[in-house]
């Protein structure tokens, strides 16, 4: 038997200036698609793109929400995002402090 599916994700993605993380993170929170989101950085990224070794300073957005959401989340950052092929990778949540937990749940099942 394999373990549980976790019930809430950590999803992140980048952005190429803080505005850009700022407008995607309150854009996914407003929509209900995640209770919260942080903006870190600027962060340093060195990538291939293109055939190439290519570098840039970029702003990390993590966002919290459940498993169920993230479809949805993820179709709303990629159209709602400047880049061509946006980073957005999910990550479980497989522990946490419980009244976090439940505050999740209630913010992401709110109206």
């Amino acid at each position: 038997m394999g373990a549980p599916a976790a019930e809430y994700v950590q999803v992140h993605t980048t952005a190429s200036s803080r505005e850009d993380a700022e407008r995607l993170a309150r854009g996914a929170v407003e929509a209900r698609l995640a209770a919260c989101a942080q903006v870190i950085g600027p962060i340093a990224s060195v990538y291939w793109w293109e055939g190439e070794v290519d570098q840039a300073e970029e702003w990390l957005v993590l966002l919290k929400t459940s498993a169920a959401l993230f479809d949805r989340l993820r179709d709303h950052l990629v159209e709602q995002h400047s880049y061509d092929v946006p980073e957005v990778l999910a990550t479980p949540i497989v522990a946490g402090h419980a009244a976090y937990l439940a505050w999740l749940r209630e913010e992401l099942e709110s109206p």
